[in-house]
């Protein structure tokens, strides 16, 4: 019997730290044979991870150009896919997500009739300016998509309310997985600066802050309040791995840059970002993907965004919204770093998003639609 060709298909730092285990573990299947396609929608952030997960790509399409808009990502990588589709002749493409390189994956596979896995599929806002332009990408890859892995019951729930019928299989976030094998109690940083802090008797506060629909008046007053907690607070250290965007380094640089306390250090690999991340006190992000990450280390995390397409960790207590407003970042900034109970209660709580076998689901399901397994894969349901 022929191998069933998978190809993944991401193309920023996100993407790739999650699917990275799936590419893995879809290569050590006997009848399947995994491909990878990337994008570098994000050149630099992307090769980091393929770099420390070892993984080499079967076609690159290496889009990234300089200020670069949504509709350039998009366009690039259709037409880049294109080429790939046809020379690597997939049976299923997988796509992850929520990015750019996302959706244009999925529609040039349904172009192509190339069936559609989605990794992390059904997460819902319900308001498609934000996050934006994710929500609206994820929507419109649930209406491409042949098989849907939904990281948590919520996840398929929002699904089944839109109509989708069948192909839903909840397997755990893949990011678990990734953990597994990047954190370690003897990890020492490349970056000096990660070595020299005292994260036992301080309390070191892991900050991002990136998307889109914060730019502007929310990064102002998301920056401007994490400066004042590191001023109010003399046992914080604040670390801010600050993205590649102009604007958001702009933005540090105004607002944080000379700030005694406050380490604004270049993006940090996956590996690097993991450890950090497993050391620290407390996580204060923007970011989708921290918000699983963090409580798996029993982290507790403060969402710097109005709403979060995870409510499941808010649900169990291991995130909460903060918001982009300057009084409630500051006051609940505070309350975590100067109440222990309150901490506590964030850092102990059960983190939802899996047990570390979402790859290994996805995988038996696919062998399953496929007819290369005789059972249907059972759901995750902690």
């Amino acid at each position: 019997m022929d191998k069933l060709r998978i190809m993944s298909v991401f193309g920023t730092r996100p993407e790739a730290i999650k699917m990275a285990p799936l590419v893995k573990e879809l290569k050590n299947r006997e009848g399947i044979e995994s491909l990878c396609c990337v994008t570098a929608q994000h050149r630099q952030m992307l090769d980091s991870v393929m770099e420390v997960f070892g993984l080499v790509a079967d076609c690159d399409l290496d889009i990234m150009t300089p200020r670069q808009t949504l509709s350039t990502i998009t366009s690039k990588c259709l037409t880049g896919m294109d080429g790939a589709i046809e020379r690597l002749k997939p049976d299923m493409i997988l796509v992850h997500g929520d990015t750019s390189t996302t959706f244009a994956g999925a529609l040039s596979a349904f172009y192509h009739q190339v069936k559609v896995g989605h990794v992390e599929a059904g997460l819902r806002t319900y308001d498609k300016y934000s996050p934006f332009p994710e929500e609206m990408n994820r929507k419109l890859v649930t209406q491409i998509a042949d098989l849907y892995f939904c990281p948590t019951k919520n996840n398929r729930d929002n699904l089944l309310r839109e109509g989708v019928k069948d192909g839903i299989f909840v397997t755990g976030n893949t990011v678990i997985d990734a953990l597994k094998t990047t954190v370690r109690d003897d990890y020492r940083f490349s970056t000096d600066v990660l070595n020299t802090l005292d994260y036992d008797g301080r309390k070191v506060v892991l900050v991002t802050c990136h998307r889109r629909e914060n730019y502007g008046e929310p990064m102002k007053n998301i920056m401007t309040a994490l400066r004042d907690l590191a001023v109010q607070n003399e046992d914080v250290e604040l670390v801010y791995p600050v993205h590649l965007s102009p604007v958001v380094r702009e933005a540090a640089q105004t607002y944080l840059a000379g700030t005694p306390r406050v380490h604004l250090i270049d993006p940090l690999p996956a590996d690097e970002m993991h450890n950090l991340m497993a050391r620290a006190y407390l996580v204060m992000t923007d970011s989708g993907g921290l918000q699983e990450e963090a409580p798996a280390l029993g982290k507790p995390v403060l969402v710097l965004r109005r709403e979060t397409e995870r409510p499941e960790a808010v649900e169990a207590g291991t995130v909460a919204l903060a918001g982009v407003r300057y009084d409630d970042i500051l006051r609940m900034g505070n309350e975590l770093l100067r109440d222990k109970n309150a901490y506590a209660k964030m850092a102990h709580a059960v983190n939802p998003y899996g047990d570390g076998n979402a790859c290994r689901r996805i995988a038996d399901a696919i062998e399953w639609h496929f007819g290369r397994r005789s059972e249907r894969p059972a759901d995750y349901l902690p």
